[in-house]
């Protein structure tokens, strides 16, 4: 219902938000504890998800009511039927879409504990070359208020870089941005904190579910909720606050349906 509102809002001239990356097909298995090396397991339950940081965060702009569109290479076979059948069901606009002739669709194949609710990855890049400058140029600007590529820093990367914290990422980072800009960073449990334009640091804690249930997808969320605030026009308070709301909402259901 969430989806179908959304594309009534796109058809009534309302702007929209466009994610830029990865859609892939993600293979989840559940089960109850991650096995152990060279052991057999049976599964609590597999699926096939659509998955991909642009393409969940197109889903969770959707269900929040959000007109938005995908752009981002897709190699041609039954599973990228699958993809973008699923973008479709959502509401989601994909022309935008880059077909490449060679490579595959990459993929995930996703361990997913019930007893823990983690998630553990194994991804395949599928060797597609990602949408160049001359595919972004086709792109009519004036239909978006909004353009996502990878602005928001992630927990990995910052620990990459050697911060232990998000406030400590973004002071550190700060210095390789443009005068002006936003920084953001989430920190799962400990929740997330911006670097506002004038220097200033806002905070939200967590809102983690009674139950954690599916983490996959969380980031791409927190992301998601973020921009469907900013963009409307919230403060950055209020934004990051509503991103790790949502964000805890959806660990504590399988996939994205009902996380509104």
């Amino acid at each position: 219902m969430a989806a179908g509102a959304a594309a009534r809002r796109d058809q009534g001239g309302e702007k929209r938000i466009l994610c830029v990356g990865l859609v892939c097909l993600d293979i989840i298995s559940v089960v109850e504890a991650y096995p152990a090396e060279d052991s057999d397991t049976r599964c609590v339950s597999q699926r096939w998800q659509r998955g991909g940081n642009a393409s969940n965060s197109c889903t969770v702009l959707s269900l929040l009511g959000a007109p938005c569109a995908f752009m981002g290479s897709l190699a041609a076979g039954h599973a990228a039927d699958f993809v973008l059948a699923d973008l479709r069901r959502y509401g989601v606009d994909v022309g935008h879409v880059v077909p490449q002739p060679g490579g595959c669709l990459p993929a995930s194949v996703v361990i997913a504990s019930a007893s823990r609710g983690t998630r553990t990855i194994l991804h395949a890049h599928g060797n597609l070359p990602d949408v160049t400058a001359r595919d972004f140029e086709r792109v009519d600007l004036s239909q978006y208020k909004w353009i996502h590529w990878e602005v928001f820093i992630s927990k990995d990367l910052a620990q990459h870089f050697g911060y232990r914290s998000a406030p400590e990422a973004l002071r550190g980072l700060h210095s390789r941005v443009q005068p002006g800009a936003t920084l953001i960073c989430a920190w799962a449990e400990e929740g997330a904190d911006a670097l506002g334009p004038g220097g200033e640091l806002v905070h939200s804690d967590a809102f983690p579910p009674e139950t954690l249930v599916d983490t996959l997808g969380a980031g791409d969320t927190f992301n998601a909720a973020v921009i469907f605030a900013l963009s409307a026009g919230r403060s950055l308070q209020d934004a990051l606050t509503f991103g790790c709301r949502i964000a805890g909402r959806k660990c504590g259901i399988q996939g994205y349906d009902g996380i509104v």
